[in-house]
């Protein structure tokens, strides 16, 4: 899977008090949720569609929470294609972690914010984001050297 993240000009959120409105001011930023995203369901606002609940209502209010598609798809009263879809879009982010889970005395398969720490999930976010900018640069400058070639 591949890593991908929207990086556009911003300051930081940090005069905003109220946590549903600056997270959903950074997850816009970052391309969580596609740019004019409207819910298709039978959500009201971005607050109450399951992209956004997967995330505030699970992943943040539980961090070490490991937890299941089955889990994830009761607790948000959604399909499981739906959860899956959300947790593939966070797993290119790279903000969430697979780990083993215990249910009904059973191992599954379940999801975490990386290191059960948002903090912690960040840096390893931004170190992807250094190597992509890093292998920008290094295709710019062998563009610049191939356009010299040519003159």
């Amino acid at each position: 899977m591949s890593f991908e993240i929207t990086v556009v000009s911003n300051i930081p959120l940090t005069p905003i008090n109220d946590l549903d409105e600056v997270t959903i001011q950074f997850l816009n930023q970052i391309g969580y949720f596609p740019k004019g995203y409207d819910p298709k369901t039978d959500a009201r606002t971005v607050k109450d569609s399951v992209p956004y609940r997967i995330l505030r209502d699970c992943f943040f209010k539980r961090m070490s929470k490991g937890w299941t598609v089955e889990q994830l798809s009761t607790k948000l009263k959604t399909t499981k294609p739906t959860i899956y879809r959300h947790i593939n879009k966070l797993k290119g982010m790279d903000m969430i972690e697979d780990l083993e889970v215990e249910e009904r005395g059973q191992k599954k398969k379940g999801y975490r914010i990386r290191y059960g720490n948002l903090a912690k999930a960040w840096n390893f976010v931004e170190a992807h984001v250094d190597v992509a900018m890093e292998n920008y640069r290094k295709t710019i400058e062998h563009i610049q050297m191939l356009s010299e070639k040519k003159r």
